[in-house]
């Protein structure tokens, strides 16, 4: 999963001088021109049931997010335990909404939801381990991004590219050698398997993660995607983190187990040193007894879980583990991803801020550094609006496209609707974005939210 900025302010980072570029941070994305085009990806088929919002869980959807009044919520105390689903059937997608979205809340889902990939069919031994020989015949040549985890560079593991089939070699000597290696303990992560390999059949999407705004986004533009494959060895893990954009994710275990380290949102303010800065290791000495403990499971084999917005974490591979892992957002977490990019602006602009008043295009410089920090800036974020608006008002004028949308039914699309324009509101009266070049936008910002305003009062009646 992608990662978010690891201390207060965590765009500052990126922030250079005037005249050069921001540096990227771990965890954001990279501009893809070379990936295949929307139209020639294979992309995972959704799951049924149903993947419909009913009347019943829009209005309670509604009602939720009326009561915040645009106000991020209140840091909340860890549930007691996180649910286990053991059938498709025990959980439809509206009751997915209402107890686990809404109260933005994580839960485990079972191997029943994942028995039928393709990737647990060919990639798994039948004695449960990686099946190498097969990811070497069908991916040998691929490039893929590794991670040393002995190695810490801006609180993450700093990578390299190397061929898989160099990986998959380094990973079978790590095993014979007792799990040791002069290397370090090398994690493959953040491989964009579903955009460099569209033919390999790999999951099938859970319906409960249909309503998934990013890569719905990034599809439509051709360039990239937020899903990822990981591959490590016993003992590889991934720092505490929280997942980029605010992104909700989903981890499913092709094979292998982990185990995973949860704080809800707040929590992880008790964590920070006297810099702001947040832990590269919440297991390591001197931290425990600053804030609660965090919620702790083990993931077994087949198994996916749901971590909800904001929600820091820290997993650990039990066993020699393959997972498949989205990032997305929609309608109940875009507030959440609005309010980051707002914080993250600012932390950008203080880092910058002695140069304010003698540059003349210094907001722009901010949001350059901005996009290089978060990987979308307020124009682009416009853009993302208005890609994921215009379909679902093209289905409330015309119901009988929704077929070509799963999960997009006149409820869900109505709901979307809504959540889109109060977000637009806000982005339309931010004084950055009004800085912005006015030419860039089509159609112009206020015509947009006008039509949203009309979609809300027509999808009233629905």
């Amino acid at each position: 999963m992608r990662r978010a900025g690891q201390r207060r302010g965590g765009a500052a980072r990126c922030a250079q001088a005037p005249g050069r570029a921001g540096r990227a941070r771990a965890g954001t994305r990279a501009a893809s021109p070379g990936s295949a085009p929307c139209a020639a990806r294979r992309l995972p088929a959704v799951l049924a049931p149903a993947a419909r919002m009913d009347r019943e869980t829009r209005a309670l959807a509604e009602a939720h997010f009326r009561g915040l009044a645009g106000r991020p919520p209140g840091p909340a105390p860890a549930p007691p335990r996180v649910d286990f689903i053991a059938e498709p059937a025990a959980l439809p997608y509206a009751a997915f909404v209402r107890r686990y979205l809404l109260p933005n809340r994580p839960c485990v889902f079972s191997r029943a939801f994942t028995d039928g990939w393709g990737g647990r069919r060919r990639w798994v031994t039948p004695a449960g381990t990686p099946d190498f020989d097969y990811l070497l015949r069908r991916f040998g040549d691929a490039v893929v991004p590794v991670a040393n985890c002995a190695q810490r560079e801006y609180n993450a593991n700093p990578k390299r590219h190397m061929p898989l089939r160099e990986y998959v070699g380094y990973w079978r000597e790590y095993i014979r050698a007792g799990y040791a290696s002069a290397r370090g303990c090398l994690y493959l992560k953040d491989w964009h398997l579903c955009r460099d390999a569209p033919a390999e059949d790999v999951f099938t999407l859970p319906v409960y993660f249909s309503s998934d705004w990013l890569n719905e986004y990034w599809d439509a533009r051709g360039q990239d995607d937020y899903r990822f494959v990981y591959m490590g060895p016993a003992g590889s893990w991934s720092p505490f983190h929280a997942d980029i954009l605010r992104s909700y994710s989903w981890s499913a275990n092709i094979c292998g187990r982990k185990k995973w380290l949860l704080f809800p949102p707040g929590q992880e303010e008790a964590l920070r040193d006297p810099l702001g800065g947040l832990p590269f290791d919440v297991t390591a000495p001197g931290l425990q007894g600053r804030c609660a403990p965090p919620l702790e499971l083990t993931q077994e084999a087949g198994e996916v879980v749901f971590v909800p917005s904001g929600w820091h974490h820290q997993v650990h591979n039990l066993e020699d583990t393959i997972s498949v892992n989205h990032n997305w957002v929609n309608g109940c977490n875009l507030a959440s991803m609005w309010r980051f990019l707002q914080q993250e602006l600012r932390a950008v602009q203080r880092e910058v801020a002695e140069w304010r008043d003698t540059m003349p295009d210094w907001h722009q410089h901010c949001q350059v550094i901005l996009r290089s920090c978060s990987g979308i800036n307020f124009e682009e974020f416009y853009d993302f609006l208005k890609v994921i608006a215009e379909k679902r008002l093209r289905v409330l004028m015309a119901p009988e496209l929704e077929g070509a949308s799963p999960g997009l039914g006149p409820q869900q699309a109505a709901f979307d609707v809504g959540r889109i324009a109060e977000v637009l509101a806000s982005l339309v009266a931010h004084p950055d974005f009004q800085r912005v070049e006015a030419a860039a936008f089509l159609p112009p910002p206020g015509v947009l939210l006008r039509r949203l305003e009309e979609g809300v009062a027509a999808s009233s009646v629905l």
